[in-house]
């Protein structure tokens, strides 16, 4: 049985802009961690409240709504902190998940390789270590729910010490993961390559599907692909190019989950391209391009070589949003020989 998730968000004067976008990712998250969304609550602030988030009226309005709606669940767009959350469950009596720990448990039910799952579970006890420690036995009412699953789960009542004993194991067996990959990655430049990058669903797994003629998982919701997966493509008579695809970006990924991921996205610093998916059928897509950018700045990757690519266009207008991006479908294969001549073109130089 899927839990009934009543939403909440805090429209502050910098939210505002995107809310609307940022809530639909929100519940299309929720969705992918198997929770129903029930109802939305919007409460517009000029600052979040310290002590609640959302002001004690507010937070009682909120515990009427989810018993009046049977809800099982509440979920926060905005970040919470250990007090915030501590003082809002004194008074809605249900497990409260924010935005992080939400993207965490997503995180943590898509990963299938063993590296995966030791990044999910370094993220997880990361972000407990910061944010949880502390609260102390009001833990206990998370346990067993969104947030909170994945692999390697620890109890949330384990001690700083405990914590700390893992994350450092877990940061040894990464590093070994490092240094297998730096030593796959020096026995295999037969070809170029060229990796995949881009906002989460924008299509980054179909068009890998669509340019190496094979099979790479697909799925139609946030992060279905955390493992990275290379494939060999055909551009032109005598080349070829590795294409491998990455995890999704979103906006505000959370700093646990990048610092954890940073051995994954280590395929991005030798790629000899960097292929930026857009979801032309997206109206928000330059703000998916920009937090995009973002991360790609945060890892020092601001000057990799670097080619737009806007997907779905069979499901868009037909002329690209930016003139010197390229225009294609995975789906119907509209544009990939545009896109293989020109791959061939940038990695000639």
């Amino acid at each position: 049985m899927s839990d009934r998730a009543l939403v909440v968000a805090v429209e502050t004067p910098e939210l505002a802009p995107s809310l609307e976008a940022e809530l639909g990712e929100f519940e299309a998250l929720a969705g992918a961690a198997g929770a129903t969304i029930v109802d939305r609550i919007v409460q517009r602030r000029d600052r979040v409240d310290p002590a609640t988030l959302v002001g004690s009226g507010k937070a009682q309005e909120i515990a009427q709504r989810a018993s009046d709606l049977q809800a099982t669940l509440v979920l926060v767009l905005n970040d919470l902190r250990p007090r915030q959350r501590k003082n809002l469950e004194k008074v809605v009596p249900l497990p409260i998940v924010d935005r992080t720990m939400l993207i965490l448990d997503v995180f943590a039910r898509h990963a299938r390789s063993r590296e995966g799952k030791l990044q999910v579970e370094l993220a997880q006890l990361r972000f407990r270590q910061s944010n949880l420690i502390g609260v102390g036995a009001d833990l206990s009412r998370l346990g067993g729910g969104i947030g909170t699953r994945g692999p390697g789960e620890t109890k949330l009542e384990v001690d700083r010490r405990r914590i700390g004993e893992r994350i450092a194991s877990l940061n040894r067996l990464l590093a070994d993961v490092r240094r297998q990959r730096a030593l796959r990655r020096s026995g295999s430049r037969r070809d170029p390559l060229v990796a995949l990058v881009g906002y989460t669903n924008v299509g980054k797994s179909s068009l890998l599907n669509a340019l190496a003629r094979t099979d790479a998982y697909v799925a139609d919701r946030p992060f279905a692909t955390l493992d990275p997966t290379v494939r060999r493509a055909y551009l032109e008579p005598g080349r070829y190019a590795r294409i491998a695809d990455t995890v999704g970006f979103i906006t505000n990924l959370p700093q646990d989950l990048v610092n954890a991921f940073r051995a994954t996205l280590e395929e991005l610093r030798d790629a000899d391209l960097l292929l930026h998916v857009l979801d032309a059928n997206n109206p928000q897509w330059a703000r998916q391009r920009d937090a995009v950018d973002a991360i790609l700045h945060e890892l020092e990757l601001d000057g990799a070589p670097r080619l737009l690519v806007f997907n779905k266009c069979d499901l868009a207008s037909p002329d690209p949003p930016e003139a010197d991006a390229l225009y294609v479908s995975a789906t119907t294969g509209a544009g990939l020989d545009a896109l293989r001549a020109r791959l061939s073109e940038c990695l000639s130089r």
